[in-house]
């Protein structure tokens, strides 16, 4: 027998199939979503002089982001500020609602969850110009705000500020519920049970209990309503005026006339700030493990 032993055979890898079923799917995100911002990205960086007959050329303009947020500072700051009010909102009004669903309506349980959905059976547009409805000068709410003169004779909630975050809270306001709801839901009752037993007031058990438990929830709520707000445009067109404009406004506005160059500057401003804020809220807020 001899004293040499051939070296084992390395066996050769096959691919995963898990690798396999995410194929499809990073082919399309490939597709649909890294490629459309690798253009989006080289547009922002056309020479501005071109025009949409003559075409563009590309000249490595970094001086587009400068100018675009120099010029439209102003509907940036405003729709980071509706967007933020409007998060706000949503939590405030959002957080008792899931809290209700998830540990006091008992067979009603469902029964919320479906109202909570419901709207989404509703398009978005049509959703919003109910409220363009509701918030009419010859509508039921300004004629209540008139009586009790929290409104003047005169006054209106169209074409306002209010307006516009009053349409962003409704329509955005599930996103903050249902991750709220799941969230909560998650929650051991004896947890919240034994905090009891060690004499602490329903308050303080919510506050060193409940919520630092239910926290991913309020972080993927916030997040899932505040990103969708600040890029949108359809509540400041109908229920606000030249004076609401928000950033996807004046972004929409440059692309159909044509700056394509400006408009894919904002556009990828926007992204840029809101994927920063986003990283730094998330380890703020304690829950890296969401990125």
């Amino acid at each position: 027998m001899s004293s040499a032993t051939s070296a084992p055979s390395m066996p050769r890898r096959r691919l995963s199939p898990a690798w396999l079923l995410l194929l499809p799917g990073a082919l399309w995100l490939a597709a649909f979503f890294l490629v459309p911002l690798v253009q989006l990205v080289a547009t922002s960086l056309y020479d501005p002089t071109g025009s949409e007959e003559l075409g563009y050329a590309m000249t490595w303009e970094f001086g587009n982001y400068v100018d675009s947020l120099a010029f439209y500072a102003e509907p940036f700051l405003r729709g980071f500020a509706y967007a933020a009010i409007a998060t706000l909102l949503c939590l405030v009004l959002g957080y008792p609602l899931a809290y209700t669903m998830a540990f006091k309506a008992g067979r009603w349980k469902n029964l919320m969850l479906i109202l909570v959905i419901a709207p989404f059976f509703t398009s978005f547009l049509v959703r919003t110009l109910a409220w363009k409805l509701i918030l009419a000068d010859n509508g039921f709410v300004v004629g209540v705000g008139r009586t009790l003169g929290l409104l003047a004779d005169d006054g209106r909630l169209l074409a306002t500020g209010i307006a516009v975050v009053a349409g962003l809270t409704y329509n955005f306001l599930p996103f903050m519920v249902l991750p709220l709801y799941v969230s909560l839901e998650k929650i051991d009752h004896r947890l919240i049970e034994a905090a009891g037993d060690l004499y602490a007031s329903p308050l303080q058990g919510f506050r060193r209990v409940t919520l630092p438990l239910s926290m991913p929830g309020v972080v993927a709520g916030t997040l899932l309503t505040f990103i969708p707000s600040a890029g949108d445009f359809i509540n400041s067109r109908l229920l606000g005026d030249t004076t609401t404009q928000m950033i996807g406004n004046v972004i929409e506005s440059r692309f159909k006339v044509g700056d394509y160059p400006a408009a894919a500057a904002l556009s990828v401003t926007l992204m840029a700030f809101i994927v920063a804020m986003v990283a730094v809220y998330i380890r703020r807020a304690g829950t890296e493990e969401l990125l």
